[in-house]
């Protein structure tokens, strides 16, 4: 099959979040497969071209209601024969931020990334490359299977591409001013409450789970969630009614790119039968994020934006209390609520070399940090997938999670009295369930150390890797497929 990705970022080009690690890794793991995939993202000013190799294709004319607006196709080698497509545009994609600039969300993004999915679909019918499966990406992508539906659904060399539709996050669904159905060329006959209308203004991701062929999620219990009022955000009405065409399809990670064996970024590597290189990397993350040179401490850490849902309104309280009674080192590293990043500023001043923070993403020190901490913290209120504990858990640090969407499906609960499992869980959304849970995981760490590094073994050896999610994909094409042709 042809396979085109419309979505808003990719790694290794542009990253916010875990969305760009989906979409930089399962083309390639479709690409060993044997299909064809392209994935199409902006090209904005902070990617760095040189470094990725990329280069001028032509120039297309997209027609954006009764507007042309010409834009420029550049492209790159994405690896394992998948190429990128970049659409140029420096009014709309030569800005500083991605999605928002000095905290403030740009007030035209719907029409951005609908000029995006638009320009997608040009590119494809230009360059005479028509995919059999368009594969559009939470709201940013939903507004190319809307048009693939309307403006390209009869005499079009498209006219026979299904669409499917991946929701990473429900939280975020494109909702804004109706204005820009004008500027997508939508008549009044697609604003209505099952398409487009949500109270009175717009909501791109609901579109798109009216338009696509398939929907899928990124983890099985997440695609449960979304179809009850609670985790359907407004949207489980909708979702209900397209249960038989929803997938959820855990996500996975890069295993050439996160693997302790070879990893770069590490001053030492290890494996599950030697972990004697993670002392190296225990003793570099103390040095980078000014902690005290403890063989013995537990170190907690965190790597996330700091964002409504991953859990900072327990993270607070409970590490303030576990500061002052375990015997732990704390490392955060991420941006976002203002609230947080003064708060790990103000922890560190407070207990200086047991806690340290860095404010921002940097990818070499992620790495470090899933390498050299023991154990990592992830109680979200909610989680789609998540990809981080993933990580940890590939690094040999046990993650210590809330039972919700990815996290009941990727952790499995530490069984005391045998050492089985991989991970602390825990259910309610409080501060005390976290705190003791944490300190349940501290104390495994002291008193039961066998049992811990048998965890720290068994999560390292555990597959997270594309290959079997990628043929779960291949069935949800086939499925969108066969509602087409």
């Amino acid at each position: 099959m042809k396979i085109l990705f419309v979505a808003s970022e990719s790694h290794p080009y542009v990253t916010t979040g875990g969305l760009a690690g989906v979409v930089g890794s399962l083309p390639k793991a479709l690409a060993r497969l044997g299909h064809e995939v392209r994935i199409c993202i902006p090209l904005y000013s902070r990617i760095d071209r040189a470094r990725h190799g990329i280069r001028y294709v032509q120039n297309l004319c997209v027609h954006m209601g009764t507007s042309e607006v010409w834009c420029g196709l550049h492209e790159s080698d994405h690896g394992d024969g998948v190429r990128t497509w970049f659409v140029e545009h420096g009014d709309m994609f030569g800005r500083p931020g991605i999605y928002d600039q000095d905290g403030q969300p740009y007030p035209d993004n719907n029409g951005r990334f609908a000029y995006l999915g638009k320009a997608a679909l040009q590119a494809c019918k230009d360059t005479g490359w028509i995919p059999d499966i368009l594969h559009a990406h939470d709201w940013q992508g939903a507004p190319a299977i809307a048009f693939r539906k309307t403006w390209d659904a009869v005499f079009s060399p498209l006219s026979q591409t299904a669409t499917v539709l991946t929701i990473h996050n429900l939280a975020y669904q494109g909702q804004g001013d109706k204005g820009v159905m004008k500027w997508m060329g939508m008549g009044p006959e697609h604003f209505t409450a099952d398409k487009f209308e949500d109270h009175g203004g717009v909501n791109l991701l609901k579109a798109g789970v009216h338009f696509a062929d398939a929907i899928t999620t990124v983890s099985p219990t997440y695609a449960h969630e979304i179809q009850g009022v609670v985790g359907g955000k407004g949207l489980h009405e909708q979702l209900r009614k397209r249960s038989w065409d929803l997938f959820g399809i855990l996500n996975g990670i890069d295993p050439e790119l996160y693997d302790p064996r070879s990893d770069v970024f590490l001053p030492a590597q290890f494996s599950p039968d030697d972990l004697s290189g993670r002392a190296a990397c225990r003793l570099e993350l103390q040095r980078q994020m000014g902690l005290r040179e403890e063989p013995d401490a537990c170190i907690i850490s965190v790597v996330s934006r700091l964002a409504p849902g991953k859990g900072f309104e327990l993270i607070e309280p409970a590490m303030e209390r576990a500061i002052g009674g375990m015997h732990v080192q704390f490392v955060l590293v991420g941006s976002g609520n203002p609230h947080y990043e003064w708060w790990v500023g103000d922890l560190q001043k407070r207990h200086p070399g047991r806690v340290g923070n860095w404010i921002g993403y940097r990818e070499d020190l992620a790495h470090l940090v899933y390498a050299g901490s023991d154990l990592y913290l992830m109680p979200s209120l909610f989680e789609p997938c998540g990809l981080s504990q993933m990580y940890a858990m590939r690094y040999g640090t046990l993650p210590v999670v809330r039972r919700t969407g990815g996290l009941a499906d990727t952790v499995w609960n530490y069984i005391e009295h045998d050492g089985g499992g991989d991970g602390f869980v825990f259910e309610d959304y409080r501060v005390d369930s976290l705190y003791y849970t944490l300190g349940w995981a501290v104390s495994t760490y002291f008193d039961r150390p066998d049992h811990f590094q048998t965890m720290r073994r068994r999560v390292m050896a555990r597959d997270f890797s594309w290959e079997a999610s990628a043929r779960h994909y291949e069935d949800a094409y086939r499925h969108a497929l066969a509602k087409v042709r």
